[in-house]
């Protein structure tokens, strides 16, 4: 059973910085492109970034210039760091996998950003 767990959101200042974690257990995570979603209230889930097995990155044009996308294959887990945070950053926080059946998704994490 594959498990994702996301930690490191926190409520910060707008301008403020996080670093976002998601760990998977129970597969091999290292084959896998990965990404990194967000949910804000009321809204559907939208992808913000991605990087591939081999260490390619993507990113929505809302993040870009502000968040990266990193991973640590012998840790089986993939990073986001969030900089200048604005306000509509505010959302729960998700990985999994792309391009391919989704993992159950994790609990996320929340990141609530103040003005």
């Amino acid at each position: 059973q594959v498990q994702l767990v996301e930690s490191g959101g926190g409520l910060v200042q707008a301008g403020g910085s996080l670093r976002l974690s998601c760990a998977a257990s129970g597969t091999i995570f290292s084959v896998n492109t990965m990404g990194w979603f967000r949910q804000a209230p009321g809204k559907q889930r939208e992808l913000v970034a991605a990087i591939t097995s081999g260490g390619s990155t993507n990113y929505a044009d809302s993040v870009k210039g502000r968040f990266t996308i990193s991973r640590d294959n012998a840790k089986n887990t993939v990073y986001l760091q969030i900089n200048s945070l604005k306000f509509e950053d505010t959302a729960v926080y998700y990985c999994n996998r792309l391009y391919t059946s989704p993992w159950p998704w994790g609990q996320g994490t929340q990141v609530t950003v103040s003005s």
